[in-house]
């Protein structure tokens, strides 16, 4: 059994399937869940999933969904399942996963986040406030678990070409390729790299990086 155990939410994405060899390159053991074995959204389905779990050293909050559509126009499940899985899940799953980390007086959590969370995008009201909060989420819990030397992080990978993005029509994939100053999105390759790197930083927490170019105004 290797020595460290990583798990990685919203197993069956791209990014996750991604995410796996780099880490699994450092010697770490890695659990990608699909939402069959871990339900983000349940408080009884993420409990579950980690007590069976010897220890966890890092976990990954990649699972994420999103139903854009103005807000006008938005119900009421719209915006919850949007906050379920983004913000309630993430939380779920670090509660559950930092119980052990606090006993191990160590481990590492990293917030897949979104630009949209700085940035507010246009017909993702929910999504942008589910995001925003991974921010707030991260940062208050890496104050309350510093001095047991766990690490939280928030990473903002950018637009990835996958699954998850596969329905947004071209011209609109264009319009926000243009936003990006070198004019190109981030890969889901390249996001992976850097997620297994910041992995391998012991004095990192509290931090959020994006990774693509990018520019939002300081507010």
């Amino acid at each position: 059994m290797s020595e460290r155990v990583a798990v990685i939410t919203g197993g069956g994405g791209d990014l996750a399937d991604e995410m796996a060899p780099p880490l699994r390159a450092l010697g770490i053991e890695v659990h990608a869940p699909g939402r069959d074995l871990l339900d983000v959204t349940s408080s009884e389905s993420a409990r579950a999933f980690f007590a069976e779990l010897e220890r966890i050293d890092l976990l990954i909050n990649n699972a994420g969904t999103r139903r854009d559509v103005l807000c006008a126009k938005m119900t009421e499940e719209d915006w919850d399942a949007v906050q379920n899985v983004n913000l309630r899940g993430a939380f779920l799953c670090s509660q559950a996963a930092s119980l052990k980390m606090i006993k191990q007086r160590s481990g590492h959590i990293i917030n897949i986040g979104s630009f949209s969370a700085r940035f507010g995008n246009f017909g993702q009201t929910n999504y942008a406030a589910a995001k925003a909060g991974l921010i707030g989420l991260t940062q208050s819990l890496a104050r309350e678990l510093g001095k047991r030397n766990v690490r939280v992080n928030c990473v903002l990978p950018g637009f990835l070409e996958t699954k998850f993005t596969s329905d947004v029509p071209a011209d609109a994939k264009e319009r926000i390729r243009r936003t990006h100053e070198l004019g190109r999105f981030n890969t889901t390759e390249a996001a992976a790299r850097f997620i297994a790197f910041l992995d391998t930083m012991p004095f990192v927490s509290g931090q959020v990086f994006q990774l693509d170019s990018r520019i939002a105004p300081w507010t």
